[in-house]
């Protein structure tokens, strides 16, 4: 089946809520944010956790260590500055996507100030900096000095941080845990959950399946009994509110590079025919495959259309594998389009070569 992701974005509703509805509104685009890894110091002075240049500016012009974690209500601004003359942040990256007017990031003298405006439920994550050490254009991390906490903007109304869709997939790979982005942004809230068919609530052991107010439900070791469909729901003083719909997917599929096969809609051509070159990747649905082409006529800049696309198939028993294609077309062949066409596929883990021969009729 095709997978279409259609993101909306809806006015804030005042109305009251049926108990049950689903809150999520399609407002902001949610990223997991990358945490900072902090190497343990070998020095014995003190912990990183010491070295935190990371603070909150109270009112008054006061200032304030962060903890791990900070609850503020939804509507209220924060200002943070982080010590350094160089400094990176890293914060739900929806608001770069929106280009949101609200966050401000300021670089100072001896400190850089984050001040975010107006906060909504959508902006609970984990907000992080550090020093940035340079030398000519080549910057890297200083790990000695860094700060994060992870925000919860709490909202009675919104008790799931939203989403942009009412519906998501979620793959379950063998060899690695599988996360339901279900977070809240009441630490407190209960959160439960739950398959829709057969409908049933899904035991959370501690172990196989655990529930991390950061991240959501994680499945440590997924399996295809785990594939269908699901959902959490949270209680917190109120009626529950229940978060979009989750689609399990389960994938198995062999990593490395690209499993690569090319064909030809015809290995022999006459003059003026139309060729069809395709090159066909089978590989796991969350990984990206870019395609390179090479061919007769590239060196004298023949036309030639060249459409990528992909889509995810059904291999039978709950596997699922995403089928990635690039097709080159050669209109009104000629005589100088006769020779090898060449396929590179690539992914993260490497690369593969295909090629076939179309000769003129």
């Amino acid at each position: 089946f095709f997978i279409l992701l259609v993101v909306g974005q809806a006015a804030k509703s005042k109305r009251p809520k049926e108990p049950g509805e689903n809150k999520i509104k399609p407002v902001n685009k949610k990223v997991k944010p990358k945490t900072p890894k902090m190497k343990e110091r070998e020095s014995t002075d003190s912990s990183w956790k010491s070295q935190s240049i990371l603070m909150q500016v109270m009112d008054k012009g006061r200032f304030q260590k962060l903890a791990a974690t900070l609850s503020l209500s939804a509507g209220e601004s924060i200002e943070l500055r982080c010590k350094g003359s160089n400094v990176t942040w890293n914060y739900p990256s929806y608001l770069d996507t929106f280009k949101d007017s609200r966050l401000s990031i300021k670089q100072l003298d001896r400190y850089s100030q984050l001040i975010l405006a107006n906060s909504t439920a959508a902006d609970t994550g984990e907000y992080s900096c550090w020093l940035q050490l340079c030398n000519g254009n080549k910057c890297r991390k200083d790990e000695t000095k860094t700060g994060s906490t992870y925000i919860f903007f709490t909202d009675k109304e919104e008790l799931f941080v939203p989403t942009p869709s009412y519906f998501e997939i979620v793959y379950l790979n063998p060899d690695k845990p599988a996360v339901i982005p279900c977070r809240v942004t009441t630490p407190s809230a209960k959160v439960t959950l739950h398959r829709e068919f057969p409908a049933e609530e899904i035991e959370t052991d501690g172990t196989d399946i655990i529930y991390d107010v950061k991240k959501g439900f994680v499945y440590q070791h997924p399996t295809s009994d785990h594939k269908g469909i699901v959902y959490c729901k949270a209680e917190s003083q109120g009626a529950p509110q229940i978060s979009i719909k989750y689609h399990l997917l389960y994938v198995e599929v062999p990593k490395g590079p690209p499993s690569t096969t090319i064909a030809a809609s015809s290995n022999r051509a006459a003059v003026s025919d139309s060729v069809h070159v395709i090159c066909t990747v089978l590989g796991e649905p969350d990984v990206d495959v870019n395609f390179r082409w090479q061919y007769p006529g590239q060196q004298s800049e023949r036309p030639a259309i060249i459409q990528n696309f992909w889509r995810l198939i059904n291999r039978g028993i709950g596997h699922t594998t995403r089928m990635s294609k690039s097709v080159l077309v050669v209109e009104d062949f000629e005589a100088g389009d006769a020779g090898n066409y060449i396929c590179i596929a690539q992914n993260l883990q490497g690369e593969t070569t295909v090629a076939t021969k179309v000769e003129l009729n």
